[in-house]
């Protein structure tokens, strides 16, 4: 029998949930669009290896300070703002697409600009979610926030084709603009969220940022599974070959490139909602280092992969893969981290989560401009498991981490 997840029972944390899946569709319609769209302006995969440069470096310049900010200012505050700027730079890349403006230049700026942005809503967001849940709901939390952004992500590209098809490409731009304002709405609806903060922290200070940093460093079962997260989908991250591997392997159109791009996400949903129904889930750095080998073989199946369903299959596979991936490690970054410094552990691991896989989209890039897509993504894949087993012999506690080790994470409950 399926139960309601204890996470949805905390008020405010069901708004903030509510928000995120509606908005989480319009970001995933355009970041799968803007591959199409640099795939329609130019045949050099290089180029949409650009948009993985774009989206990182901003969040290398900007995430630390983010991450000082989110533990000493209002952090629903902070999302507001953030969410607000990401909203106007999505209409901007509508209009200059409508009215025929648009460049590949264009297209990198203003995803640079929302990269911005998501250095401090990034921080601010992950690091609230305790504070709307209690500890032992807090799995549960990043269970349904990854089912979340994986069903938006199913959404997002599943109507991306059909969006460009008979829309046209500004569309999916004014789709995302107009869904940012669910999560604004959410905001307004949670209201203040009470939240521990050091005494010493300014808002942009070099010491608090240290602190930050020092933390994570006197933490090994965190930094490996941050080194962890990045080695992984810096090697083994294909979406911004999907472009070329729809039209130039399997030889599909849009639509197809549409729902290709939503297996992932598919597969996420699947193994997010399993994990959901778990009540206590134990021996997690078991769970979290089979899911990653699971994670790069698929990968390699998918870059062998010569028709439409096999790719479809494998690319589920990974998403499922990731999605366990992705709850167990959160769940071991917040409950051992406390509440005070959650902000600033968070913009480091942001650096990692969003380094990997942007990163990997200009490596991915330039090995598919050199030797081909094919081979970029089954030596990727392969590259992931290999680089998961030097982290292990490194730090061979994530082997027998279970998870009902002791916290230093407390937040209220409604």
């Amino acid at each position: 029998m399926i139960r309601i997840p204890p996470s949805l029972k905390h008020r405010r944390f069901f708004y903030l949930w509510l928000g995120l899946l509606i908005s989480i569709a319009g970001t995933q319609m355009q970041i799968w669009a803007i591959f199409w769209h640099i795939r329609t302006l130019t045949e050099q995969p290089i180029a949409l290896g650009g948009v993985g440069l774009a989206r990182i470096l901003p969040v290398i310049v900007f995430s630390l300070i983010g991450g000082a900010v989110a533990d000493s200012l209002n952090r629903t505050r902070i999302l507001f703002i953030t969410q607000s700027a990401a909203a106007l730079l999505a209409l901007a890349l509508g209009l200059l697409t409508q009215f025929g403006h648009i460049t590949i230049w264009h297209i990198y700026a203003l995803t640079a600009l929302q990269a911005v942005a998501i250095a401090f809503d990034g921080p601010a967001r992950q690091a609230l979610v305790p504070n709307l849940v209690s500890a032992k709901d807090l799995p549960n939390a990043f269970s349904m926030t990854s089912i979340a952004f994986q069903t938006g992500a199913i959404l997002g590209p599943a109507l991306t084709g059909f969006a460009i098809a008979f829309a046209g490409q500004e569309m999916v731009y004014y789709i995302n603009a107009i869904s940012y304002g669910a999560v604004i709405l959410a905001l307004i609806l949670i209201g203040d969220v009470p939240q521990k903060r050091s005494q010493n922290v300014k808002v942009v200070s070099w010491t608090s940022i240290r602190e930050g940093i020092q933390f994570i460093l006197n933490k090994p079962i965190i930094l490996s599974t941050m080194l962890l997260d990045f080695v992984a989908t810096f090697f083994a991250s294909a979406n911004t070959l999907m472009p070329i591997v729809a039209r130039d392997v399997l030889k599909v159109g849009v639509v197809e490139y549409g729902w290709l791009s939503a297996a992932q996400s598919f597969g996420a949903v699947l193994a997010a909602l399993v994990v959901s129904q778990i009540a206590e889930l134990r021996r997690q750095g078991q769970v979290f280092l089979g899911s990653v080998v699971v994670f790069g073989a698929a990968t390699v199946l998918f870059g062998l992969s010569s028709s439409v369903v096999l790719a479809w299959c494998a690319l589920a596979v990974t998403g499922a893969a990731d999605s366990v991936s992705t709850i167990i490690r959160n769940t071991i970054r917040q409950l051992q981290t406390p509440d005070h410094i959650r902000g600033r552990m968070t913009s480091v691991n942001q650096i990692f989560f969003q380094g990997g896989p942007q990163l990997g989209e200009v490596e991915a890039g330039i090995v598919a401009q050199l030797l081909g897509a094919p081979f970029a993504i089954v030596s990727g894949g392969i590259a992931c498991v290999l680089g998961m087993t030097l982290i292990v012999r490194k730090w061979p506690a994530l082997l027998t981490y279970n998870g009902d080790e002791p916290t230093l994470a407390g937040a209220p409950a409604d």
